[in-house]
């Protein structure tokens, strides 16, 4: 088991902002510095029709596949009177704690790849001919997930229930604590998140955060850091446990 503290190590945390503040408690909880930089903005879907006719009807589905924790904040929001033989899927844990937290209990997550590839590796989902299911994503999400459900023989609708957009406000706090050696190392949970930072961040800035150690809980995340330009990626396991054990082993290792 890795042991240790982070001792006043500064960590970005690039996750949406309601999704950050636990994450950051756990790095200040041993010894480091949380730095919240939101790299995606949630936001309500601009146009809830199709949402409000998926929660009236969900009796008339099978499964529900919710792609975050966001699809299920936006999705769900508070607790529905979720119908007993509709069967929620989860691609992680942080989407599994949050569909407990809206009482619905009966989730099933994989327990490989924790992604769209690892919910359609699930015996539930590799037969699906018959089935009704509903998809809870974000707008503009990946089509991997309903395409291969549907050539299964599902029948499949899918709600986008939440917008992404980028930061608005700008990067300057950000580039003055790369500047001042304040950050560490830095966390993504998205590619989006990835290119929606690399575009805020000047040549100076760039260069800093690129020469630190980046952590993502994928190894599709990681090959993006890359792409851009960042030379020390880290695959974490996909959880904030495994993060965090990443981030302790990093830095009791000297770190970068």
């Amino acid at each position: 088991m890795t042991t240790g503290r982070l001792d006043g190590r500064g960590i970005l945390i690039t996750r949406p902002a309601r999704q950050a503040a636990g994450l950051a408690q756990e790095i200040a909880a041993i010894g480091g510095a949380p730095f919240i930089f939101p790299a995606i903005v949630i936001l309500p879907p601009p146009d809830r029709r199709a949402l409000d006719r998926a929660q009236s009807e969900l009796d008339r589905y099978d499964y529900a596949v919710f792609v975050s924790a966001n699809a299920v904040e936006y999705g769900v929001g508070a607790p529905l009177a979720w119908p007993r033989r509709l069967v929620a899927f989860a691609p992680g844990p942080g989407t599994l704690a949050a569909l407990s937290a809206v009482g619905i209990d009966n989730a099933r997550m994989p327990s490989k790849r924790m992604d769209s590839e690892g919910l359609l590796e699930l015996p539930e989902l590799t037969e699906v001919a018959g089935k009704r299911v509903l998809v809870f994503r974000g707008g503009g999400g990946r089509e991997l997930l309903a395409d291969t459900l549907a050539a299964r023989g599902a029948t499949v609708d899918v709600v986008d229930c939440y917008a992404r957009a980028a930061p608005s406000a700008g990067a300057g706090g950000l580039s003055e604590a790369l500047a001042a050696g304040r950050i560490d190392a830095s966390t993504f949970t998205s590619s989006e998140g990835a290119d929606n930072l690399w575009a805020l961040l000047d040549a100076a800035a760039r260069e800093r955060i690129a020469g630190i150690a980046a952590f993502a809980p994928h190894e599709r995340i990681a090959q993006r850091l890359r792409a851009l330009g960042f030379r020390f990626v880290v695959v974490t396991e996909p959880s904030d446990a495994g993060l965090i054990a990443a981030l302790l082993r990093r830095f009791a290792a000297g770190g970068y």
